[in-house]
């Protein structure tokens, strides 16, 4: 009968065991030195050794033979408890055997000496499953056992193990197993197997595992349908992407071809590919640029993509905007355990993650202010894409004037350059507010005029500038009537292209200072959380603390201010001064 591979090579000795040498030393040093412990608990995650270990311990301990703290598997203790014959060595499942009654029965039955071997060892798998009662009903025997009786507890869940049961026990914390030592075991088995594992296939499998080597065993059990096991048969039998795929799909995401993206996952889904695990992988990929990003050198990287494609995405991607990719990908893979389409999760998933004006989190805003920053000035055109249309969604957002360049070659042949000056009649409060629509440069190299004429010209048929900004950024009502400190404040913001935006909406964002707390009245819940931000609230302190010569303290609340414009309305008030083309 074929035998699993993660039974067959389950380790018979300490020094078998990988990557739990701090574990296994101990306890050899005390098999040695005859110091052993009445109860143990072996803590860890699955797939590290706990289980292994605490069957190597009861064969040690009553080995006849024993060298060096290892037992030597061929005395008839040994082979007795390996081969289940001795019943003075028993291992339960605490999932099965969790109430009280069954642990009243293993007490009464722990009291008698053992028959044919030096010490009675229970193993109790899974000790967390048992109830508060059959806890309690171990707490004595745990506390004074007899001298023949050993206990070995072990547990992945160790915050479920009252504390009375820990302070009775010694504690070994198993770890995760380095790759390179799973890699290193992968390969041993292959070769006794008679297998030809690859290097790249050892590594992925290793990766995959994530610290267990069951696990590892278990994959390579699965890809050994055939001689040679190379990384497109691992690929092939688990589902997975391949590393260019997913390279593929990053880099669509970083250039914000949404189309691409999608054509690259709908070829990945009728492969047969496993989505969950591609997100995983898509994920993987990015937790790897975020650290590159912090330091090319780091050793947290996994070393599974290559330095180049790393160094490649990474100027792609802003800090923001890959913990905007990284949150959406998360919320995705739990979504995807709760049923519905998982081609159409995961295409929503890509296309949040190509262009974030798709999301409304604060992650996303925070992504779309670092394009706008890396711009410098709205209304210019970049590798990133057109910022000038990005910016509609942000003042859609967060209900903010806005001020747009009109588009090049616009009035040129006129031969001079115009500066039109209209007004809008905000509903909430009457007030008035006029935007002022500057020509661009390109217009002042056709018209063959440079500033200074523009600014002659404009004198004689529009109002000056001053008071175009004065009337656009009104201070509102309830600003304190003795100065005119919102307007000075709110020119010390000007370098601060999108704290300016957002503020100076005088229809949104009403201001008034009571001693030393300026008080910031907005209109919506969005407003609010994102003055708050330290993104908004530091350079608004800054700046206010500067014009009013004192220490102030912002607060936000909600007021009464704001308009009730819908999107519609919004974009056709926009539509007026060029921003966008509204049919």
């Amino acid at each position: 009968m074929y035998q699993a591979l993660y039974r067959k090579y389950r380790p018979r000795c300490f020094i078998d065991v990988a990557g739990q040498e701090h574990v296994t030393e101990t306890l050899r040093r005390q098999i040695v030195s005859d110091r052993l412990s009445h109860a143990y608990l072996f803590v860890g995650t699955r797939g590290t050794g706990k289980t292994t270990c605490a069957k190597i311990l009861s064969r040690a301990i009553n080995c006849l033979a024993p060298a060096a703290g290892e037992p030597c598997n061929k005395c008839r203790s040994c082979t007795g408890i390996e081969n289940g014959s001795i019943l003075d060595v028993l291992e339960l499942d605490a999932a099965s055997n969790n109430g009280v009654d069954n642990v009243r029965a293993l007490r009464e039955e722990a009291i008698y000496t053992p028959a044919t071997v030096a010490k009675r060892v229970y193993i109790v798998d899974e000790v967390h499953m048992l109830t508060p009662a059959a806890f309690n009903a171990l707490l004595k025997i745990l506390e004074e056992p007899p001298e023949h009786l050993i206990f070995i507890l072990a547990t992945t869940e160790l915050h479920k193990v009252p504390a009375t049961i820990l302070s009775r026990c010694q504690r070994f914390l198993f770890k995760r197993i380095a790759p390179v030592a799973i890699a290193d075991r992968l390969r041993i088995v292959a070769k006794a197997e008679g297998l030809d594992l690859t290097a790249d296939a050892a590594e992925k499998l290793a990766a995959l595992a994530d610290g267990s080597m069951r696990d590892a065993l278990s994959l390579l059990d699965q890809c050994a349908s055939e001689t040679l096991v190379d990384i497109g048969r691992v690929l092939d039998t688990i589902g997975l992407a391949g590393q260019q795929e997913v390279l593929r799909l990053a880099m669509s995401m970083a250039n914000r071809d949404t189309m691409e993206a999608l054509g690259v996952l709908d070829g990945l889904y009728n492969d047969g590919r496993d989505m969950a695990a591609l997100l995983n992988e898509l994920a993987a990929l990015l937790r790897d640029v975020l650290v590159y990003k912090l330091s090319p050198d780091s050793p947290l990287l996994s070393g599974i993509f290559g330095r180049a494609d790393l160094s490649g995405l990474s100027k792609k991607l802003a800090p923001e905007r890959l913990f905007l990719s990284l949150k959406i990908i998360r919320e995705s893979i739990i979504g995807l355990s709760r049923g519905g389409s998982v081609k159409l999760s995961v295409e929503m998933c890509l296309i949040r993650v190509c262009d974030e004006r798709m999301s409304d989190d604060p992650e996303a805003l925070l992504a779309r202010m670092a394009r706008l920053e890396g711009c410098g000035v709205f209304g210019v055109k970049s590798d990133a894409g057109n910022l000038e249309t990005d910016f509609v969604g942000f003042a859609d957002n967060a209900q903010s004037a806005a001020v747009s360049l009109p588009s090049a070659g616009e009035d040129a042949a006129s031969g001079t350059d115009v500066i039109e000056y209209q007004t809008q009649t905000s509903e909430a409060d009457g007030a008035q507010s006029a935007v002022a629509v500057l020509p661009n440069a390109e217009e002042n190299a056709v018209s063959g005029t440079d500033s200074a004429d523009c600014e002659s010209q404009s004198t004689e048929t529009s109002p000056p500038i001053e008071s175009a900004r004065d009337a656009h950024s009104q201070p509102s009502a309830l600003e304190s009537p003795k100065s005119g400190f919102w307007e000075d404040i709110l020119e010390q913001l000007r370098n601060n292209i999108p704290v300016h935006a957002l503020l100076s909406d005088g229809a949104n964002v009403q201001a008034e200072l009571l001693g030393s707390t300026l008080i910031i009245r907005a209109g919506n819940l969005f407003t609010i959380s994102t003055i708050e931000s330290d993104m908004f609230s530091e350079p608004l302190k800054e700046a206010a603390s500067k014009v009013l010569g004192r220490e102030i303290i912002i607060r936000v609340e909600a007021g009464s201010g704001g308009t009730d414009e819908t999107k519609r309305e919004k974009l056709e008030s926009l539509s007026a001064f060029g921003i966008v083309n509204f049919e």
